[in-house]
């Protein structure tokens, strides 16, 4: 017989599963196949039918018992050739009082379920029901039932977004990881915690919280408002200073250095940083990193040669000892 469906196989469970089991499987199958989720997917469609059909079954130990039962004799086409036993509980007892489940008077699997389910086939094609569909047999018997909606609510998802695009915002196409691919509008200015709302894009008509995670950035580190950098600068900048180009979020601007400017002094881009809640942007503090060649040509190991001969600068002299 081509019609026996195994629920179990449905649900993705064992046979001898727990209800709380098989209640977890249907919920995640629900939420991936669920037609608010997949719109106009047909195939999505006939899944979620039948994951609320297996559930309806399995979930309910009487229905349960009698469907177990039932898939011993499911090859026996009609069912009519021999009676098989009487539906049994769980505890070997039968679970209907006075009313055992007689599986010859069944001609096949689709008669069992629509009398399990309290079904009964409708050829009144003038039926108010909001869903029709062929079961197992096409071409046949037409049954219709109602599809239960899901319960509308909010769902939140994690966004990582880099520095310089959380800096600018704008118009940015995202992939969610229930694999949407949705167009987001993007404020400037945006920081990790911070939520977007995307009203109606969450479950069954709910919204969608995107909560924002900016992603650390190889050279700027943001500190609240103001954007900190370091800079590193070679021997002879910091000795005679002058002027030296400088990454910010808007790009390159000059910035003059001191002469004889120091290691870990830190000097300040004003409006530079990021953009505050009133309007206002942060600065960016630049901290000096004074650097020195790894492998120095032969002709500038020469002129550092005659700059020690010449220089009388000595780091040393003061130390305490």
């Amino acid at each position: 017989m081509q019609d026996f469906r195994n629920y179990y196989d449905i649900l993705g469970v064992a046979r001898d599963s727990t209800v709380d089991e098989i209640k977890k499987a249907f919920r995640r199958l629900a939420r991936q196949f669920h037609p608010d989720l997949n719109p106009g997917n047909k195939q999505a469609e006939e899944k979620f039918k039948d994951i609320n059909e297996a559930y309806e079954v399995l979930s309910d130990p009487t229905k349960r018992a009698q469907y177990d039962q039932f898939g011993k004799f499911w090859q026996q086409r009609g069912f009519k050739g021999g009676q098989p036993p009487k539906s049994r509980g769980w505890d070997g007892r039968s679970d209907r009082t006075g009313d055992d489940v007689d599986f010859g008077e069944f001609a096949d699997f689709n008669s069992f379920v629509d009398q399990l389910l309290n079904r009964r086939a409708n050829k009144d094609t003038s039926s108010s029901r909001t869903s029709t569909r062929d079961y197992y047999q096409p071409g046949t018997t037409k049954t219709t039932y109602t599809v239960p909606r899901a319960t509308r609510r909010d769902a939140e998802a994690r966004l990582d977004v880099p520095l310089e695009k959380a800096y600018t915002g704008g118009q940015e196409r995202v992939k969610l990881e229930d694999g949407r691919s949705l167009e987001v509008k993007m404020p400037a200015g945006m920081v990790t915690g911070q939520r977007l709302r995307l009203t109606g894009q969450g479950i069954a008509g709910g919204d969608l919280y995107l909560k924002i995670d900016v992603v650390p950035h190889p050279f700027f580190r943001l500190e609240g408002s103001d954007i900190q950098c370091l800079l590193p600068v070679t021997p002879s900048e910091a000795v005679l200073g002058g002027q030296l180009e400088v990454p910010t979020l808007d790009g390159l601007v000059k910035m003059t250095i001191p002469a004889g400017v120091r290691t870990g002094q830190r000097l300040r881009l004003a409006a530079k940083g990021y953009p505050t809640t009133n309007g206002r942007r942060g600065d960016q503090i630049v901290e000096i990193q004074i650097m020195v060649p790894r492998d120095p040509s032969q002709q500038e190991r020469d002129l550092y040669e005659k700059l020690r001969q010449l220089e009388t600068f000595n780091p040393r002299a003061d130390l305490p000892v």
